[in-house]
Parts: C-alpha cells; sequence; structure tokens
C-alpha cells in the first residue's frame, strides 16, 4: 500500500505556513462554517480572476481575507468597485469586521492551482488532454521551474473505461522538506464525467529558518603579565 501525504501538511511549520490563521476554543465549528461559506464565496464570485488561493486570518473582531490572483484588475474591477462589492458580500457570511486584500501571482506557470484549473478547462473544451498535459509542463519548464509533473485521471477522450495517465520533467523531490513544492488539484466537468486533474511543481528550495542561539557572555579573566 502506497502512503501519500499531502506535500502542504507535510512542509506545515518547516517551509510552508497555513492558509487559515487563527484559534478557538469554544466557535471553533461556527469559525470552520464561516471559512468554508467565505472559500466557495470567493471561488464562485472570482471564477474568471485566476484565483489561485485564499487566506483568511483572523482577530478578536475582525477578519482578514487575502485573495491570490494572476488577475488583480478584474478583482478590484473600475475604481474598486468589485472589490468593495465582495467586502460587502463577505461581510453578511460574518459578524465581524472584513478587510480584503489583493495580492497579485506574478509567474501564473509556477502556479500549481493556475496550472490544474488551464488544464480542466482544456479539457471541457474537448482538447485532447495530453496536448493539453504536454503544452502546460513546457510553458512550466520554460518559466523557470526545476520539475513538473501532471497527472489526469478519469474517462480520458470519452472512453469507457477510466484510466489515469501522467507526464512529467525534471524532479520532484517529494521527500525533502526543503523543497519548495506547489499542488492542486482541480475537478475538470465534462460531458461524459469528472476528470481530476493533478499538478506539482517544483521551485526550488527554501531555507528553512533556524532559531538564533543566545550566546552568552564569556567573563573577563583578569590576570598579571610579566
Amino acid at each position: 500500500m502506497g502512503h501519500k501525504v499531502h506535500p502542504y501538511g507535510f512542509r506545515l511549520g518547516v517551509s510552508r505556513t497555513w492558509t487559515a490563521k487563527w484559534y478557538a476554543d469554544k466557535d471553533y465549528t461556527d469559525l470552520l462554517k464561516e471559512d468554508i461559506s467565505i472559500r466557495l464565496l470567493v471561488t464562485k464570485r472570482l471564477a474568471s480572476a485566476s484565483v489561485s488561493g485564499v487566506e483568511i486570518e483572523r482577530g478578536i473582531n475582525h477578519v482578514t481575507v487575502t485573495i491570490h490572483t494572476a488577475k488583480p484588475g478584474i478583482v478590484i474591477g473600475k475604481g474598486g468597485a468589485n472589490v468593495e462589492l465582495l467586502r460587502q458580500q463577505v461581510g453578511a457570511l460574518t459578524t465581524r469586521k472584513v478587510k480584503l486584500e489583493v495580492k497579485e501571482i506574478r509567474q501564473p506557470e509556477l502556479d500549481a492551482g493556475l496550472v490544474a484549473a488551464n488544464i480542466s478547462q482544456q479539457l471541457a473544451r474537448r482538447i485532447a488532454f495530453k496536448k493539453a498535459m504536454k503544452q502546460a509542463v513546457q510553458r512550466t519548464m520554460k518559466a523557470g521551474a526545476k520539475g513538473v509533473k501532471i497527472a489526469v485521471a478519469g474517462r480520458l477522450g470519452g472512453s469507457e473505461m477510466a484510466r489515469r495517465e501522467w507526464d512529467k520533467e525534471g524532479r520532484i523531490p517529494l521527500g525533502t522538506l526543503r523543497a519548495d513544492i506547489s499542488y492542486a488539484q482541480v475537478h475538470a466537468l465534462t460531458t461524459y464525467g469528472r476528470i481530476g486533474v493533478k499538478v506539482w511543481i517544483y521551485r526550488g528550495e527554501v531555507a528553512a529558518e533556524k532559531p538564533r542561539r543566545e550566546i552568552a557572555p564569556q567573563p573577563a579573566i583578569v590576570g598579571q603579565v610579566g
């Protein structure tokens, strides 16, 4: 039996941090439901804005929602109209004060979420899966990745029996904690069923921060010379 570990959960606290930063004792379930509803709303409202991820950070009476997108112009809108409307809609889901932040993804070819979403859109448009995978691998490697692996599974090409195909270039050190691995899983809703798309992108190594060791001052030694 294989023991597959999620690349993000494996690296939490070493080279990655949490996408939800808050702590609660009694209200945990209510806040978790709130988080899920906020993520669903953002994903639905910004379906065409190339959103890769949503980070939620909570304070005593405020919620900060950070949206990572390759198209910040669509998220913000003309004169900030879209982002203000989204802030009001998110505010309707929570009793706390909402703050929205938009962060631009400079290289969408190196983001697994955006690469997987692009492949799933192509599969929905009935483009050959091998062509979609090969082009995505070439674009990602050209953008400066050190390795990429793409796997698709389901009724590929409309065949009766589901199967799994994959393409890979470079190296993907999943067992190395300091390796910066971008991972995503997206479902393509085609006319003949659901096809799963998984993408792993190796972007180099991240130096893990080591705690500083405090060096105790040495006592001065006074002696006679001569």
